[in-house]
């Protein structure tokens, strides 16, 4: 009997025929790409990895197919080896993340988001996620830890008390309201026999300003009650509430809004300050960058190209009130001497079992920098932060502050400091 023959054992893993193509940061620095033997490198860590995603390995750790991310989203033309160019910029995308990261610890929170979109052009500077994830690491099981997840594009979440901001605006371009017109705003009232509160005690009687100020529930609702409801409606269609992809290319979670004609008494009321619809924080930062873009709307955009063509909203001198009220009445928190910064603070209830938790919330912050003259427009989101801070100002403004902070470092803008009284 003839001895079995042994095939002779390959001296070199099998190489891709074609290495798979690199993703590049704005400034070409390279974000993932390919080593000789196939597997995927990532030169910079954990920095953006959750937006970039991960492919398939073998036990040799050779590449195949995207599973996650952009890995997965851009499959075709990664795996014909072709390099894909992004708009993020590897400096904000670092000072996102610390200032997140750093959030998610001390509030304890579940998960947190951060973007950072170039006002002029749509562009996404900065998609932070956290908690970290590591793409080289061994992967946790999916259903059981989050930390893969791109947030910012796979969570639709109610936009809380943001939204008043948009409904504000709404407001000031149907010439329904001003910034000036008062409103009687008791603590709460009651709408088809549902109750309306307010959290933070203010004045009864409260102008437009104040109410986005003071965050009212009662105020922004009753001044929107002279406003036909399908006016808001489309107005959050033409800030893409409504649409899927309001970025092609990227999968994103889907939006949850009714039609008008579905809303009742209380679903309108609610609608007006960010209850009972979901969006994604990347339908969120693309609709408040319509404010810092003078009423402008862009798409917002991950992968280098031309800008999208803009599509007007709102009146330019609709988006400046609006912004010069959220710059005058900006949470304690979010402020920063000697700049200009404007924005609003979200609380939201997080449905839970098909019942508001009165536990679980997500804490939101969205806003401008810098407020007068925007360069950026900023969304920040903590998912169920735990103790006794859990609100958007106390949580999520704090980290826009230090988003802003470096941003002006970075650009090398001064304070603007008042000047010295002369010496006597």
């Amino acid at each position: 009997r003839h001895a079995p023959q042994l095939q002779p054992r390959d001296p070199q893993p099998k190489v891709r025929s074609v290495p798979r193509g690199t993703l590049l940061a704005h400034d070409g620095t390279p974000l993932v790409m390919s080593s000789t033997a196939g597997a995927r490198l990532y030169p910079t860590g954990v920095s953006a990895s959750q937006v970039l995603g991960f492919a398939e390995r073998d036990p040799r750790g050779v590449a195949g197919r995207g599973l996650s991310g952009l890995e997965r989203d851009l499959e075709s033309a990664l795996a014909a080896g072709r390099d894909v160019r992004l708009t993020l910029d590897p400096a904000v995308q670092s000072l996102a993340e610390q200032a997140l990261w750093g959030a998610i610890e001390s509030s304890k929170a579940d998960w947190g988001t951060a973007l950072v979109m170039e006002t002029r052009t749509g562009r996404l500077l900065a998609v932070a996620n956290g908690p970290r994830f590591d793409p080289q690491a061994p992967r946790p099981d999916p259903a059981a830890d989050v930390s893969w997840r791109n947030h910012a594009f796979l969570v639709a979440l109610e936009p809380g008390s943001t939204m008043k901001a948009l409904t504000a605006a709404a407001l000031l371009e149907q010439r329904k309201a001003s910034l000036g017109t008062v409103v009687d705003a008791p603590m709460y009232y009651r709408v088809a026999g549902w109750t309306i509160h307010d959290v933070v005690s203010h004045p009864r009687k409260l102008t437009l300003a104040e109410v986005l100020k003071y965050s009212s529930n009662v105020g922004i609702s009753k001044l929107a009650a002279g406003m036909d409801r399908r006016k808001l409606y489309a107005t959050m269609e033409q800030l893409h509430f409504t649409d899927p992809r309001p970025m092609p290319g990227s999968r994103l979670e889907q939006p949850k809004v009714r039609r008008p004609e579905l809303w009742g008494p209380t679903e309108y009321v609610n609608a007006t300050f960010g209850q009972g619809f979901l969006i994604t924080p990347l339908h969120l930062v693309a609709a408040f960058n319509a404010l810092a873009n003078d009423g402008l709307y862009l798409p917002p955009q991950l992968v280098q190209g031309p800008a999208g063509e803009g599509e007007r909203v709102f009146r330019p001198e609709v988006a400046r009130d609006v912004r010069k009220a959220l710059t005058e009445g900006v949470a304690p928190q979010a402020k920063l001497e000697g700049y200009a910064v404007g924005g609003k603070t979200g609380t939201a209830q997080v449905v839970v079992d098909g019942r508001y938790s009165r536990t679980v919330y997500n804490a939101l912050f969205a806003g401008f920098i810098p407020s007068d003259k925007p360069r950026v427009t900023v969304v920040v989101v903590l998912h169920h932060p735990k103790g006794p801070r859990i609100h958007g100002s106390m949580v999520a403004a704090p980290v826009f502050r230090e988003i802003a902070a470096g941003l002006f470092s970075l650009w090398g803008e001064p304070p603007r400091l008042e000047a010295s009284p002369k010496s006597r």
